[in-house]
Formats: structure tokens, sequence, C-alpha cells
């Protein structure tokens, strides 16, 4: 598509140009010139329009997260701080692994509070996840909670506490190793974009310098000398 538009605008800037009583030499430097100018001009428009339409499209678009975040916004303080703890819970990565280690068909001791331990716990894997490690004094302390939420043994809570974190270590590595991935294909795929959108540039350039020398031939030869 570069090479046609560009060859075809040449094409023409060299056809409709008046007929030169100058040497063959500066005629067809005058032609290239042309052919060249009417890529420039061409391309500077494209990249104009593009442009405007392109930040046209993305004020539209943000207009219209802006509208439905409000929206979203007013209807969650509708329901109430109670509703909005539990969507955060929900929301946060260490939820499931807490709600892993949690699990037990046995009644919790009595004056345990379920929702405490629970936020309780999901900070010490948070801080876990950002360390990258969980240390010898939040992993017994997290095995007495385990025991006293799920009503295991000591031996127990730490082993269930032992395959939790290695499990959610091992998800966190997935993640990590695939978001590595992603932005290692979406930084080729952006040197492959810009790398031929630069040849397609300097392919069209071409193209249009060389069709307007073969415009302007047609011109001398064709038509009579312009008084």
């Amino acid at each position: 598509m570069a090479a046609s538009a560009s060859g075809l605008g040449g094409y023409l800037a060299g056809r409709l140009r008046a007929k030169w009583d100058v040497p063959g030499d500066e005629s067809y430097f005058r032609d290239s010139a042309h052919g060249f100018l009417a890529w420039a001009v061409a391309t500077i428009v494209s990249a104009a329009l593009l442009t405007s339409a392109a930040s046209s499209m993305v004020g539209t678009a943000v207009k219209a997260g802006a509208t439905i975040a409000g929206t979203a916004a007013g209807a969650a303080g509708a329901t109430g701080a109670a509703a909005t703890s539990t969507l955060t819970d929900k929301a946060d990565p260490a939820g499931y692994f807490v709600d892993m280690m949690f699990r037990g068909s046995r009644p919790p001791e009595s004056g345990t509070d379920p929702a405490a331990m629970r936020a309780e716990t999901i900070g010490i894997m948070n801080n876990a996840a950002q360390t990258g490690d969980l240390n010898a004094g939040d992993k017994s302390y997290l095995a007495q909670l385990v025991a006293r939420r799920t009503g295991l043994s000591q031996s127990e809570s730490e082993q269930r506490v032992n395959q939790v974190t290695a499990a959610a270590k091992s998800t966190a590595d997935a993640l990590e190793s695939k978001a590595r991935s992603a932005a290692e294909t979406g930084r080729k795929t952006t040197l492959y974009l810009a790398l031929w959108v630069f040849i397609s540039l300097l392919t069209g350039a071409f193209c249009a310098a060389v069709a307007a020398t073969i415009g302007g031939r047609q011109r001398d030869a064709w038509l009579p000398k312009s008084p």
C-alpha cells in the first residue's frame, strides 16, 4: 500500500508539472524532489489525521470509562462498608491461599474471631510475597492460627502451612514468568512494527521519487513545450 500510494502520488507530481527547458540531469533532480515532497506532504497529512482520530477515540473512551466508573462508585457506596470490605478481601490475591489454609471439617476453638484471623493471615502472606520468603516466626505463628481455626494438631498445621506457602510461591513464580513472557512478546512486537513502518516509509519515498521521474519523462516526451 505504501509503495502503490506513494508511487501514484509521485507519478502525478511529475506528470502534471510544466515542461522545463533544463538539462536532463536537472530535470531528473527536480522530478525526484517533487516526488519526494509529494510523499512527505502525504505522510505528514496522514500522520496528522491518524493522530487526531486516535486522540478523539481515546478521549471518547476516557469519558465513557469515567461515566461507568462514577456509576459503579455510586452503586458501591450504596451497598455499605460491609460489602466493600468483602469485595476487597475477595480481590486480594492472598485470600484464596488463606482460605485453603483454614479449610477443615472440625469446628474452630472457642473465642476465635475468623474474620480478624483471616485478615491477619492475609497481611502475613502479603508480606511474605513482597519479601520473597516466609520467616520461621511467621510460619510458626500461622501454624498456631491454623490449629486454632481448624482444630488440627500443631504438626498437621505446620505441614499445611508449608504446603500452602509452597503453592502460593509456585503460583507467584508462574504469574511472574507469564508476565515476563508477555512483556518480551510485546517488546518484540513493538520492535518489529517500528522496523516495518520504517521500511514502509523508505519504500514509499523511493517509489514516489522514481515514479515522479517516470511521469516527468512522459510529460516531456508526449506533450508540447509549454509557452
